[in-house]
């Protein structure tokens, strides 16, 4: 039986995913042990995406990986090729990795860039391997606003496929269970319908019991309004980017890729927002 180990584990996705996989006894793969959630039979090892010889010592013996992307940070593309690299040189024969919906060198949403640039070196580096195009995530938009309850950014009246997180746990967990059925497979994922901010905001408001609104700022006032936080220019383009890829139709196709590999359709956003809210575990 292959030897699956899962990155992120202690976040949202990871730990889905390891909990959807418990009879399999996957590896976990954490920073701090102590946060590992407890799995029976489970094996916690303590690796660093910044840390290739750790990363290829804490991989070995590993059989099919599922990458969680780093956490957003300028160094996000050298800590994504030093642990893939780290990967194939422990020996891993399939990585599973949760790139973004759109995925290129040019992506309007500057992230994606990052997410193009770490797909590059999958694929040149040996292993076989399957990517997960994630969509913005449908249980997150939400929580986007402030503490009055509004949403703000250059999103025009844009639209967005966007995704339910626990959706693409199930997407990876039935991946990781038969890799080589989807070897060299991209999918897209995206949500089972196309909402634009508004629509969101009203949905989504009524499922968390709060008042939502959506107010449309160009992209100089999103800046202004942002520049309080004290962020870096970089950290500033990524927020107001995710606004103008919506504003620019660059999120609104709608796949039925969730349900190709699943068998169940995507969640609606009342469904993603309950799934996060009210989490199974097993």
């Amino acid at each position: 039986m292959d030897v699956v180990a899962i990155t992120g584990s202690t976040g949202h996705i990871g730990r889905l995913v390891a909990d959807k996989l418990a009879d399999l006894s996957p590896t976990l793969v954490v920073r701090d042990p102590a946060r590992a959630p407890a799995i029976s039979g489970s094996h916690v090892v303590v690796a660093d995406y910044t840390d290739a010889s750790n990363s290829v010592y804490a991989l070995d013996g590993v059989d099919v990986l599922f990458m969680v992307s780093a956490s957003e940070n300028k160094f996000r593309r050298v800590q994504h090729r030093t642990f893939i690299e780290a990967a194939a040189t422990a020996g891993v024969r399939h990585i599973v990795y949760t790139s973004f919906f759109g995925a290129d060198p040019n992506a309007v949403f500057t992230l994606g860039r990052d997410h193009a640039d770490a797909e590059a070196a999958i694929r040149g580096s040996g292993m076989q391997f399957t990517l997960l195009q994630n969509n913005f995530y449908s249980d997150l938009i939400p929580f986007f606003a402030d503490e009055s309850g509004v949403i703000r950014g250059p999103a025009g009246d844009g639209r967005v496929s966007a995704l339910a997180r626990a959706d693409v746990a199930d997407v990876a967990a039935q991946i990781l269970r038969d890799p080589a059925s989807h070897a060299g497979a991209t999918y897209e994922l995206t949500g089972p319908e196309a909402l634009s901010l508004d629509e969101i905001s009203t949905r989504a408001g009524a499922v968390i019991g709060q008042h939502l609104s959506y107010t449309r700022e160009t992209v100089e006032e999103a800046f202004a309004s942002r520049a309080h936080y004290g962020a870096e220019q970089w950290q500033l383009g990524a927020w107001v980017s995710t606004y103008t890829a919506i504003a620019q139709g660059k999120t609104e196709r709608v796949t039925d890729h969730v349900a190709l590999v699943t068998g169940h359709p995507a969640r609606t956003i009342e469904e993603s927002l309950t799934a996060t809210l009210h989490p199974v575990r097993s």
